[in-house]
């Protein structure tokens, strides 16, 4: 299935403009497909041969398993796409396909733009290392250069809050301040294409509040933003066209509302909406 969400004009779904000098940048899925090898002598009792997404040997072995099938969609600048779909709908492989986490099976995924992912904001990290050394470690594993990483420093300590703790090692970090800290360096650069599993926020309820103001801003800078989530409201509220998975595959693509519409009606039972929750 191949289909364009791009959205008309040059404007973010919350009518902030986009910048000229990022105009050029695209998201471009081409019949994308992932298989899961399996291994060993894995039979089929209790599995069902009627199951598309199972691949069998002529022994009746199962030796792979079909994530996702024959995935296509482009995104342009301005362009807000939330990715719905049961658990175990293949979203999640679809995220770290787009994020580069994994390759695809089959097809090819194209871009243009420095493409920022959210959903481990960990990797990189060392505990042993001091704040500020994992600071500089996490900007090197997102891509950025040594002048870049300085550049963002000064803001990063501000809105962390962990002041000297910075020069000690992250693993004398309370859970709380490996958050803030953590969730300062991901937030800190200014996201080309933006990656979301779900809403990132993070530490107490005073921390809370900057980091839902913090992160509003950091989504809006976004040139393109893929957003996988369970929350109608946050889909809502940050995009504007949607694809539905099931199976590893696209069920509907369109409008956000239309893309909604149909998954919720897929339900059972048909009258369980998407769910309301902000987290």
């Amino acid at each position: 299935m191949s289909m364009s969400l791009a959205q008309k004009g040059k404007t973010i779904s919350n009518n902030r403009p986009v910048p000229q000098e990022a105009e050029d940048i695209f998201l471009r899925a081409e019949h994308i497909g992932v298989t899961f090898a399996v291994r060993g002598n894995v039979r089929e009792q209790g599995l069902s041969e009627h199951d598309e997404r199972l691949l069998w040997d002529k022994r009746k072995r199962l030796r792979g398993v079909r994530a996702l099938s024959d995935i296509s969609f482009e995104l342009k600048t301005g362009d807000r796409l939330a990715i719905l779909g049961r658990n175990g709908s293949g979203k999640t492989t679809l995220l770290q396909i787009l994020a580069g986490i994994l390759s695809p099976s089959e097809g090819k995924l194209v871009s243009c733009g420095r493409i920022t992912s959210l959903i481990n904001i960990n990797i990189g990290l060392q505990p042993e290392a001091s704040g500020h050394r994992n600071i500089t470690l996490r900007g090197l594993v997102s891509g950025y250069s040594p002048k870049e990483i300085e550049e963002k420093r000064g803001e990063i300590v501000e809105f962390s809050g962990l002041g000297d703790f910075l020069s000690m090692p992250m693993e004398s970090y309370s859970a709380g301040m490996r958050m803030r800290l953590t969730f300062a360096i991901a937030t800190s650069f200014n996201p080309e294409i933006l990656i979301l599993d779900e809403w990132l926020s993070a530490g107490d309820v005073a921390f809370k509040k900057k980091a839902t103001e913090r992160m509003q801003e950091f989504v809006s800078k976004a040139g393109i933003l893929v957003l996988a989530s369970h929350s109608r409201q946050l889909i809502l509220e940050n995009c504007a066209t949607g694809i539905w998975l099931d199976g590893g595959k696209i069920q509907a693509a369109g409008s956000v509302e239309d893309v909604l519409k149909a998954y919720e009606d897929s339900m059972v039972p048909a009258s369980v909406p998407y769910p309301n929750a902000t987290s």
